[in-house]
């Protein structure tokens, strides 16, 4: 999950997994796969950077659950 910030400043958390596309015009707005729209105060760059880190961390803990699992 990724933390993201509403116009009001009200925090949630969502799935980047579920995001289909971000567009900016001018406000961040974010739309996921079934259709619901999400509109934040972090710009498109810190959304997707956000998602990109979400990935990461996600790939990174799957190396090391490997890495542990076989013992190498």
């Amino acid at each position: 999950m990724i933390l993201l910030t509403r116009l009001n400043h009200a925090q949630f958390a969502l799935n980047p997994d579920l995001i289909e596309r971000i567009h900016a015009s001018p406000d961040t707005t974010i739309v996921m796969v079934d259709g619901s729209k999400y509109i934040v105060r972090e710009t498109m760059r810190e959304t997707i950077d956000l998602v990109r880190g979400y990935r990461a961390s996600v790939l990174s803990l799957a190396s090391i659950l490997q890495t542990k699992q076989t013992g190498n």
